[in-house]
C-alpha cells in the first residue's frame, strides 16, 4: 500500500514538472497546440477581432390576392313579392282619317279666294276644282286665240289639209281669231268630237265651256279630319255664303 501511494505521488511530482517546463519548451508557445490540433487543415479564419456580418435577408413585398366579391344573391321569395309595374296605356294616335268636303258651284272669283285660302293655311288638303258650264251655254271645241289673222288664216288651211271642214275663225273681242270647231250641249259632246279631231291629227284642239254667261266652279278638297273644324271656321269667316257639303 505504501507503495501504491508513493508511486502516485511520483507519478504526479513528474507531471507538475512536465507542464512546468523544466524538461524544456518549445520556442513558440502555440507549437504544441497545433500538434494536438485534429485535422487543421479544415478550419476556415472567418474574421480577425470582428464580430461576422449578420447576412442581409431580403424582404419581398407579397399583395395578397383578393378574391372578387360576389353579388348577393336574391331570394326567390324576394322576386315574387316585388309589385309588378302596369303596363303603360297605349297612347292615342292622332285621328289620321281623311274627311273629303265640296262646296257648291261657285262663282270663278269666289272659288279662286277659296282655292288661296286652301293652300296657304291647309295645305294637307288636296283641291280639286271642276269648271261647270252656265245654263245654256253648252261646251264648245276650239283652238285657242291665235296672236292675229295671219296666224289664224295659216292654222285654217293646216285643218283644211287634215280633212276638217266644219269650224270658223272667232271675230269677238274676247276670243278674237279662236278657231271654234263644234258647239255641244253637254261636255261629253265635246270630248267625242275632240277625239274625232285627234283621231284626224288636230293636237291644238280643247274642250271648255261656252263663253257667254259667268260659269261656276266645282270645288273638293280632301284631307285628314282632324283640321275639318277649323277648316270649316276659317272658309265661313272668308266666304260666309259658302256650304260646305259631304263629298258624294
Amino acid at each position: 500500500m505504501k507503495v501504491f501511494i508513493f508511486l502516485l505521488v511520483l507519478a504526479n511530482l513528474l507531471f507538475y514538472a512536465f507542464g512546468a517546463g523544466y524538461f524544456g519548451r518549445p520556442d513558440n508557445p502555440d507549437a504544441g497546440r497545433v500538434e494536438q490540433q485534429v485535422a487543421p487543415d479544415r478550419i476556415r479564419i472567418v474574421s480577425r477581432g470582428e464580430a461576422p456580418a449578420t447576412p442581409a435577408v431580403r424582404t419581398e413585398l407579397v399583395t395578397p390576392e383578393i378574391a372578387p366579391a360576389e353579388e348577393p344573391s336574391v331570394p326567390e321569395k324576394a322576386e315574387a313579392d316585388k309589385p309588378v309595374a302596369p303596363e303603360p296605356e297605349p297612347v292615342a294616335k292622332a285621328d289620321r282619317t281623311p274627311a273629303c268636303l265640296s262646296w257648291r258651284p261657285l262663282p270663278v272669283a269666289e272659288a279662286d279666294r277659296l282655292s288661296s285660302l286652301l293652300a296657304k293655311r291647309f295645305s294637307d288638303y288636296k283641291v280639286t276644282r271642276k269648271l261647270i258650264a252656265s245654263e245654256g251655254n253648252g261646251w264648245w271645241v276650239f283652238v285657242p286665240p291665235l296672236p292675229n289673222k295671219g296666224e289664224a288664216d295659216k292654222k285654217s288651211a293646216e285643218l283644211r289639209e287634215l280633212g276638217v271642214t266644219d269650224f270658223f275663225v272667232v271675230q269677238d273681242a274676247q276670243n278674237r281669231f279662236a278657231i271654234s270647231l263644234g258647239v255641244f250641249s253637254t261636255e261629253k259632246g265635246g270630248q267625242d268630237r275632240l277625239a274625232e279631231l285627234k283621231t284626224k291629227g288636230v293636237r291644238s284642239a280643247q274642250v271648255a265651256p261656252r263663253p257667254g254667261k259667268e260659269n261656276l266652279v266645282s270645288l273638293q278638297a280632301r284631307g285628314p279630319a282632324s283640321e275639318k273644324t277649323l277648316l270649316l271656321g276659317a272658309v265661313g269667316q272668308t266666304l260666309p255664303k259658302a256650304e260646305a257639303l259631304a263629298c258624294k
